[in-house]
């Protein structure tokens, strides 16, 4: 995949051996030739885990001759009971950082919860706290959030609305496990045409008004954190290259 990059418009992530396997210096000497667009770090304990691999990376860059900087990070930031933990300390840690996701599978082992779901197939409440973490976190640090993986690849009516959940509740974005999951990603959380055109009325008007604390629109009221949602929108149907 790295070799066709300039094939293929979206951004290629790798995903490295954590930190505590000894061997993440050598995936970075293999991968940072090949100039990825970012590193996905598993089992991330916290923020000083992303500065340690930022550090490694900006040593690799330099020998390579790319720009400090270039290479992005996403921390899986759930997958220890340490990580979940320091949530928190990814909100400044480095300018590297692209955004957070989380895992559950690596946690149940951690923690020996013997499910992640119960028999519903909802998260248990380690799962969900989990989960929330993750949003918390990545809106403290102004990034995007990214939801966890869908094992069951061939249930996909099941995955279409963990889908639509997760972007309700404020991800950005989730992972795949199988290819087929991709499509039923992207209509999930690719804005549609309708909450394009609300949001950009939205921004509209305040900008019309002077950018007051609250605005009308055909009879419905509008303040300061339906703005923010509105502007969040634009930008994520912006970089799905839908024109605003």
């Amino acid at each position: 995949i790295l070799e066709r990059r300039g094939q293929t418009n979206p951004a290629i992530y790798v995903r490295v051996n954590d930190l505590s396997t000894g061997l993440t210096d050598d995936d970075l000497a293999k991968l940072v030739p090949a100039r990825p667009d970012g590193i996905m770090l598993p089992k991330s304990n916290s923020g000083q885990d992303m500065q340690q691999l930022a550090a490694k990376l900006r040593v690799r860059e330099a020998e390579n001759d790319l720009p400090d900087g270039s290479i992005k990070i996403l921390p899986i930031i759930t997958e220890t009971p340490a990580g979940l933990l320091a949530a928190a300390t990814y909100a400044g840690a480095s300018v590297r950082l692209a955004g957070l996701t989380w895992g559950a599978e690596d946690l149940s082992a951690a923690v020996g919860a013997r499910a992640a779901r119960d028999e519903r197939g909802h998260y248990t409440d380690l799962f969900r706290h989990a989960r929330l973490t993750t949003i918390l976190a990545a809106g403290a640090a102004e990034v995007a959030a990214i939801d966890t993986v869908f094992p069951n690849f061939r249930d996909m009516a099941a995955f279409a609305v963990e889908c639509t959940e997760a972007e309700r509740d404020g991800f950005t974005g989730k992972m795949a496990i199988h290819p087929d999951q991709v499509p039923v990603i992207n209509t999930a959380f690719t804005p549609s045409a309708a909450a394009v055109k609300q949001s950009a009325a939205i921004v509209a008007a305040f900008e019309a008004a002077g950018n007051p604390g609250v605005v009308g629109i055909d009879g419905k009221m509008f303040d300061r954190p339906h703005l923010r949602l509105a502007e969040r929108l634009l930008a994520r149907a912006r970089a799905a290259g839908i024109h605003v």
